[in-house]
């Protein structure tokens, strides 16, 4: 009996697993899941929108205080529209992106799961004075991402580095 209900939960499982596998295929990644993109993206005098409470983004703008959502912006030597054209081949090049507006000083890209389709949104503004772009990085949906944005721009961060040839302090 015990094990006839095993093999029942493992079908449903395999099921489940299945039709979300295939809802993702056949949508295109436009999952239920995904949610809809925020308002508040964007720049607006100079900052992007500040991180939300729950521990699912995180920020380069945020107070340095604030452990749980400061991260370090990106450093960078020379021109910014230089530096910011050259992330924007390395968020490119990453699995699972797509750009969605690169204007000026400001790219804005998403990133989705492998499995669900759950989208981070991820902005960057380069700050020519401070030679850093700035980032910030937020899951649409839930509340927890077990370290996943933070982890995502640390990606981002190794790979900007490595094609600008060195680390720059920041």
């Amino acid at each position: 009996m015990l094990k006839r209900s095993l093999v029942v939960v493992a079908l449903i499982v395999a099921g489940f697993a299945a039709g979300i596998a295939l809802h993702t295929a056949f949508t295109q990644g436009q999952t239920v899941f995904a949610g809809k993109p925020p308002s508040n993206l964007g720049v607006r005098e100079g900052e992007l929108a500040p991180p939300r409470r729950t521990p699912n983004n995180v920020s380069s703008q945020a107070p340095k205080e604030d452990a749980e959502h400061y991260i370090a912006p990106l450093g960078f030597r020379g021109n910014g529209a230089e530096a910011l054209a050259a992330l924007r081949k390395v968020i490119d090049a990453m699995e699972r992106t797509r750009i969605v507006r690169h204007e000026g000083d400001y790219l804005y890209a998403e990133f989705r799961s492998r499995l669900m389709g759950y989208v981070d949104d991820v902005e960057f503004v380069v700050s020519e004075k401070e030679n850093v772009i700035h980032v910030r990085s937020a899951s649409r949906r839930g509340r927890r991402d077990y370290g996943v944005n933070r982890a995502r721009v640390e990606a981002v961060r190794r790979r900007f580095e490595a094609a600008q040839g060195q680390a720059v302090k920041v």
